[in-house]
């Protein structure tokens, strides 16, 4: 079984996008090639700002959502390691 991570990418416009998955290598590399989520689709260059491992997929989704639900400060602080999870 393979250990899931959520992860943070800084995008090219400044947004920051959220996502899940058990090879975040091989997912950036997805987004930077154009085949990733629709979001990210003309928004690079990215850049990988955080990553926490979540062990099942289903709490990684639990993770992303709780992530996806703070302020832009908050995800700020979570990418400086300043705010606790």
């Amino acid at each position: 079984m393979s250990t899931w991570h959520v992860y943070i990418l800084h995008c090219g416009d400044g947004s920051l996008y959220t996502g899940i998955s058990p090879d975040v290598e091989a997912r950036l590399a997805a987004h930077r090639a154009g085949k990733g989520a629709r979001y990210t689709r003309g928004r690079g260059p990215f850049e990988l700002v955080y990553r926490e491992p979540a062990g099942t997929q289903a709490e990684a989704t639990r993770r992303e959502r709780a992530i996806k639900r703070l302020t832009r400060d908050k995800k700020d602080m979570l990418i400086a390691g300043t705010l606790l999870k």
